[in-house]
């Protein structure tokens, strides 16, 4: 089989790469173009460590088929700071101990700007059924959730604690 070209944008970026038919978005992310921010997990879309955006929709990357986003908008959390200014959601993670070990942050913090642009003022209950998809051995999610919220309430315009 031979490669094909695939262009999409990639964190507000034109990107253009040559895929193998039938391959997913996390291998073409991580291998054809270099963005290791979403992370290999499971590969069964069972662990959301490789969540990402599409148009503004989160997807499972090991799931998705890298040719169903040519022409579309995908993002990583290696978009989500402007140059050396953190997103909110990444500022609140690392203040208040949201990433241990880091491996399911990518996914988190994915699943977070999904709902914080949907919902910005999210309950505890809206947050917590956002991140029911991914899974974290070290936090106890608790962490998280208040993180979120910590960051809704920042991008809200006022300080949560």
């Amino acid at each position: 089989m031979s490669k094909k070209p695939l262009s999409f944008t990639l964190n507000s970026r034109e990107t253009a790469v040559f895929v193998d038919p039938g391959a997913n978005l996390l291998d073409t992310l991580r291998r054809g173009v270099g963005d290791l921010s979403p992370k290999y997990g499971c590969g069964q879309g069972t662990c959301g460590a490789c969540s990402v955006r599409i148009d503004g929709a989160l997807h499972l990357a090991c799931l998705t088929l890298a040719e169903t986003v040519a022409g579309r908008a995908v993002e990583t959390t290696a978009g989500l700071a402007a140059g050396p200014d953190l997103h909110p959601l990444q500022t609140a993670f690392m203040e208040g101990f949201a990433a241990q070990c880091g491996f399911c942050t990518p996914g988190m913090l994915m699943a977070a700007k999904t709902l914080l642009d949907r919902t910005p003022d999210p309950t505890r209950a809206e947050v917590i059924e956002a991140i029911s998809g991914n899974l974290c051995r070290c936090t106890g999610y608790e962490p998280i959730v208040d993180a979120i919220l910590t960051a809704a309430g920042r991008m809200r315009g006022r300080v949560a604690g």
